[in-house]
């Protein structure tokens, strides 16, 4: 190849690597989505949300922000913080309370999370949103995709569909977070899986 071609590749590939799509990735605890972020920010120019009113008690809450805020500071990506709100937690998932952990509670509580990522991120403009709970063994990657699905009809923006524990995602999660010192939480965040 030569030199002029090879230059041309080159600047073709920096225009793309400029124009990656939008994705508003929502994020549970910096130790999940630190393999997350690394393995999707060659496609897409990310922004973590931070939408979790399911954590419990709210100085676990910030506690977990504040990691997520020191981790995208390390991986520079953008952040978007959301207001800790539990009633819409506790609202969301009202009559679900005895649920075993696993099941129709925590659904409700995936969908609820995913509405605020979709819906922000449509009125945001970004062309894709998705989430790190699937990097999860303890999550259901098939009904987190089939909620984003759902949400993608409804607000007419692209889902990116996932399963991020595949490929060694969780191993990756726990060594990157032993290599950023990550505080990793052991529960899942809300009170009822504290208990």
């Amino acid at each position: 190849m030569d030199k002029i071609n090879y230059e041309l590749k080159f600047l073709d590939i920096l225009k793309n690597i400029q124009n990656k799509p939008k994705l508003l990735l929502h994020s549970c605890c910096a130790p999940c989505s630190s393999a997350v972020i690394k393995r999707v920010s060659e496609f897409f120019d990310i922004t973590i949300i931070y939408y979790n009113p399911n954590i419990f008690p709210k100085e676990e809450y910030d506690k977990r922000k504040v990691e997520q805020i020191r981790l995208v500071k390390i991986l520079n990506v953008n952040f978007l913080d959301c207001d800790y709100n539990s009633d819409e937690f506790d609202n969301a998932v009202c009559g679900l309370e005895a649920e075993p952990e696993g099941g129709k509670r925590c659904n409700k509580c995936f969908y609820l999370r995913l509405e605020k990522t979709a819906n922000m991120a449509k009125q945001l403009g970004y062309e894709y949103f998705g989430t790190t709970l699937t990097i999860s063994p303890h999550k259901n990657e098939q009904i987190i995709n089939q909620i984003g699905a759902i949400l993608q009809e409804k607000y007419k923006i692209n889902y990116l569909f996932s399963d991020f524990k595949k490929k060694n995602g969780y191993l990756n999660s726990i060594n990157l977070s032993k290599e950023y010192n990550l505080y990793r939480q052991d529960y899942c965040g809300c009170k009822y899986s504290k208990n």
